[in-house]
């Protein structure tokens, strides 16, 4: 081992500005590949948070207009949502279907004696539909009680919760109206964009005068692994409406529906391809420097000439020499390397910094796969380096090489 340092110091040494010129280009390629993992790595941890938090285990569905007659009805038919079509939707895919949900929006003017919300926007939903970016600041959510006894109940965003009361943690347990209906504020809640207040769907549809219309149906899919399987599933779906509302089950306008499942695969599928990218990129920068160490072991190869062969004349195996000069070649690359590992690390540090408020990276560090995978790129790099010089000096004839001054 001692040996083994020495001649790579020396291997080092023997051109000291050509030495640190490749060291700094192996350096620049990790640091250049750390820097775009990472950034690759903030992209895909906010593409994937934001594809969670709205839910992607759905299919949405939205009422149409039919594009072609069908038993005797005429094309340009408007098709309304119904309420029953969401019990026929569960009852003929129930094996991928965990449930069926919908949304009714109000207008209405919630209020207290201290104030009111001048643009209030109220939406009836079901419980467990809240986007996961609905952030419960205090008390609790609309649960399955307040749908079976269709309590008048409210939640409200933290900025409504301010208008209405003096402090957002002391509305829960108050009252507040709406319209000339009087509601318990249940919870306080957090969301990026949206300031909606919340409450149960059987008290919007009761206040929304039992209407049989609905504006949307979301399908909450279970057991689906692919694209395929989503699809056909939104086919079915597609076909259980049409049997109820009477339309061609081929034709899309109709009903419009949106695959919330296929969308977040091919996100993922986009998400993986730009880091894919990246390595790409990142490995194409090293392999400048990987070039330079190259050279520098074909150079010190040159210059050992006469010890190779006196080495070869004592017996000294072509593997041996194939394994010290990788090793001589793996060793330069990883010093490099690592110095290129430090800096882009705190590079890293100072983007994520940078951009701790920002709404398109999440997390942009170096975490420990990162660390591992630049490693083995190092390890391997360092390799490919010293084999051809390696193989060169497996080929130098003890005799000529004796000559050799």
């Amino acid at each position: 081992m001692i040996d083994l340092a020495k001649e790579i110091w020396q291997t080092m040494c023997t051109n000291k500005l050509r030495t640190i010129l490749t060291g700094i280009s192996v350096a620049w390629g990790i640091f250049m590949l750390i820097l775009l993992l990472s950034i690759s790595h903030g992209l895909l941890n906010h593409s994937m948070e934001f594809m969670a938090s709205n839910d992607p285990n759905r299919i949405s569905v939205w009422g149409g207009r039919t594009s072609k007659a069908y038993m005797g009805l005429k094309e340009g038919r408007d098709i309304p949502l119904r309420y029953k079509y969401m019990d026929v939707i569960k009852e003929d895919s129930k094996d991928n279907v965990e449930k069926v949900t919908s949304t009714i929006y109000l207008s209405g003017t919630v209020s207290t004696n201290k104030d009111y919300l001048s643009s209030s926007s109220v939406v009836g939903m079901y419980p467990g539909t809240l986007s996961a970016r609905n952030k419960l600041l205090y008390g609790r959510e609309i649960n399955q009680a307040d749908m079976q006894q269709q309590r008048k109940v409210i939640m409200l965003h933290k900025k409504s919760a301010a208008v209405l009361f003096d402090k957002p943690e002391e509305a829960v347990g108050k009252y507040v109206k709406l319209g000339n209906l009087a509601f318990t504020v249940v919870g306080i809640y957090d969301h990026d964009w949206e300031q909606t207040s919340i409450i149960p769907f059987t008290t919007a549809y009761a206040l929304s005068g039992y209407s049989d219309q609905l504006q949307r149906i979301d399908v909450h899919i279970k057991g689906i692994s692919n694209e395929q399987e989503s699809a056909a599933l939104e086919k079915e779906v597609r076909h259980s409406i049409a049997k109820s509302a009477i339309f061609d089950p081929d034709d899309e306008s109709a009903v419009w529906t949106f695959d919330r499942f296929a969308s977040y695969i091919n996100n993922i599928r986009s998400t993986n391809y730009l880091n894919i990218a990246m390595w790409v990129i990142g490995l194409l920068t090293l392999i400048t420097g990987i070039v330079g160490v190259s050279n520098i072991m074909f150079v010190s190869v040159k210059e050992r000439t006469h010890e190779i062969g006196i080495r070869r004349a004592i017996g000294a195996k072509p593997r041996n020499l194939i394994v010290q000069v990788v090793l001589e070649s793996i060793v330069l690359t990883t010093c490099f390397g690592y110095i290129g590992i430090v800096l882009g690390t705190v590079a890293v540090e100072i983007f994520s910094y940078a951009t701790r408020d920002s709404q398109f990276f999440l997390n942009p560090t170096v975490d420990i796969s990162i660390a591992i995978q630049v490693t083995i790129a190092l390890i391997i790099a360092g390799a490919l380096a010293g084999l051809f010089p390696a193989i060169r000096a497996t080929k130098v004839r003890p005799v000529e090489a004796l000559r050799d001054e």
